[in-house]
């Protein structure tokens, strides 16, 4: 008979990490006497992270007595306590490879049901000291799980735990991790584990991804669509010498190149969405200038498109203008990016503003050359028609759509512009005017511009009831941090680091959406160790090369892993949090 023996409760409190603050609710306590067990929490228990952990699927952590003594012997330590690894109930029973998600457990008043493993957290290991811990957790097959709470009720240590139904399936809480975590995902499994009910949404919609990614069997490239989007595998690895066959002005501020294979052949297709990133040396005594520019032509064409926007102090953009010529040659990186349009029956929307028009419109292409039948909403923002690019040509290209609607909105149309023929609207695409348009609720969307216009845009989607799942945007600059817990002050401009650390300098790490090119030290430890050195907004959770939160596009060169992650990246990227490079690399950070 399994028992319960402890019960272990402890409120989110800042502790110290990495020269910074955590916020954790990770440091469990036992208690004596009997607790209530709530449909969130136990009582007088709370996480810090609620994106991941807590709540209704994850209201109680259970930890086991057999799983404390393997690492006691693992880790040769004798200094555990009850709630160590972070578990609201400590167990004697209810192993990992016997517990299947679904199964229903009674203890004391209150009724459970198993829903899934605990998440892969870099915290487990900072409440251990053991900074491998959360991938140890998997490699092992000692995750423990979470239960949702059926019937409220309280509970208390030497409550006996008696199963009063098992999981449809019966798939254990470690089989499940390891469909997710480990190499493999064989797809007779996710397909059982897709028809448990119990089953987490979250867990649900990983399982459902690498479902998919199995249908459509690009399995083979590498990466885990289960645990994030990456970008498909680059047509050559590095950067490539391209010549620049034509320019063309697009508005007041923004032109066009057109780049070919130097030796004249067809280039690898892109996908529409993707971008180039380009290489530049304004100054040959200089560091070179790197810099990300959206694809704007039909996909699958024999050259690349790339738009431009003039900055009043862009270096970059002004050495393309003043001083890149038709027969000049670029090192470019192939196409790369997730901000890809999903092959599906459903409406589309393509809002943009400004050059955040570049990636949408090579959608647009896209949906013309196949004369689509899907009803396509192509929502532009601009000053004036002086500083519309693309006008004409988004004219055409919804032409041949059948279903295709256009709204174009001037925030300070000039007197040459004409109402009804040039744009639809005066002033601001406002949140108002988008549910005024009342855009169907089932589209897929897909948002390029300014922060705050893609912020703007998406709460309004969200307002007209379409699900976050389903829009997309897509950041020019570096994307938003992912970083679980730590305090964070007012964000600092990526740097040089503060306090280098001394000896003869290595390879250098080229942080391209950044504008950052750093010399690497063994004394960071890792490129996520290099990066945070920099504030160069980083993203990751577990650290330990598990969660692939931190996989990251490797645009040049390659690293080596250490640890070795338990299933590598996609092809042409890279897990930052256990990796170091031998020789130069640039990073899509």
């Amino acid at each position: 008979m399994a028992a319960l023996i402890a019960v272990n409760v402890g409120m989110p409190k800042d502790v110290p990490w990495h020269g910074r603050a955590t916020r954790t609710g990770i440091w469990k306590h036992p208690v004596a006497g009997p607790v209530m067990a709530r449909r969130l929490n136990l009582d007088g228990d709370g996480q810090g992270d609620l994106a991941g952990h807590g709540g209704e699927q994850r209201a109680v952590l259970v930890y086991q007595l057999s799983s404390y003594r393997h690492w006691q012997e693992y880790l040769k330590r004798d200094d555990f306590t009850y709630g160590q690894f972070g578990e609201n109930l400590t167990v004697d029973g209810l192993a990992d490879d016997e517990v299947c998600i679904g199964d229903r457990y009674e203890i004391g008043g209150a009724v459970f049901e198993v829903t899934q493993p605990r998440v892969t957290c870099y915290r487990v290991g900072l409440r251990l000291g053991e900074p491998q811990m959360a991938a140890l957790l998997v490699s092992h097959r000692r995750p423990g799980f979470y239960m949702r709470v059926l019937t409220e009720g309280r509970v208390r240590a030497g409550d006996e735990i008696v199963k009063i139904a098992s999981g449809p399936e019966e798939m254990t809480v470690a089989e499940i991790d390891a469909l997710l975590y480990l190499p493999g995902h064989a797809r007779p499994q996710l397909e059982r584990a897709l028809r448990i009910p119990a089953l987490s949404p979250g867990w649900k919609t990983s399982l459902r991804a690498l479902l998919d990614d199995a249908d459509r069997g690009s399995g083979a490239v590498g990466g885990n669509r289960g645990l994030t989007t990456s970008s498909p595998p680059p047509a050559w690895p590095g950067f490539r010498r391209l010549e620049v066959a034509r320019i063309e002005p697009e508005s007041a501020s923004i032109f066009s190149l057109t780049l070919a294979a130097v030796d004249g052949e067809p280039l690898p297709a892109a996908l529409p969405g993707q971008f180039l990133t380009v290489r530049l040396r304004p100054d040959p005594r200089a560091s070179p200038v790197i810099r990300n520019y959206s694809l704007s032509g039909r996909p699958g064409a024999e050259t690349y498109r790339i738009s431009v926007k003039q900055e009043p102090h862009g270096v970059a953009s002004t050495y393309l203008r003043q001083h890149v010529k038709v027969g000049d040659v670029l090192d470019v990186a192939a196409p790369r990016g997730t901000f890809l349009l999903a092959d599906a029956d459903t409406p589309v929307l393509l809002l943009s503003a400004g050059v955040g028009a570049t990636p949408v419109l090579a959608m647009l292409h896209a949906l013309a050359a196949e004369r689509s039948q899907r009803a396509v909403w192509w929502l532009h923002a601009a000053r004036d028609g002086e500083s519309h690019p693309f006008a004409g040509e988004a004219r055409a290209l919804l032409s041949r759509l059948p279903a295709g609607r256009s709204f174009v909105s001037y925030s300070r149309p000039s007197g040459v512009d004409r109402p009804g023929v040039d744009y639809t609207f005066s002033g601001r695409f406002s949140p108002e005017r988008i549910r005024g348009l009342e855009p169907p609720p089932d589209a897929d969307a897909y948002i390029c511009g300014p922060s705050a216009f893609m912020g703007d845009m998406t709460g309004a989607l969200e307002a007209c009831g379409l699900p976050s799942s389903r829009i997309h945007t897509e950041v020019f600059g570096a994307t938003s941090a992912v970083t679980p817990g730590v305090v964070t002050g007012s964000a600092r401009a990526p740097h040089q680091p503060a306090a280098p650390p001394g000896g003869r300098p290595g390879p250098s790490v080229a942080f391209a959406r950044s504008g950052l090119i750093v010399p690497w030290h063994p004394d960071y430890g890792t490129l996520l160790g290099l990066a945070e050195a920099c504030d160069v907004p980083v993203r990751w959770s577990c650290r330990t090369g598990i969660c692939h939160t931190c996989e990251t596009a490797l645009l040049s060169g390659h690293v080596e892993y250490d640890p070795q992650p338990l299933e590598p990246p996609s092809g042409g990227s890279a897990l930052i949090c256990c990796s170091t490079p031998p020789a130069d690399v640039v990073l899509d950070m």
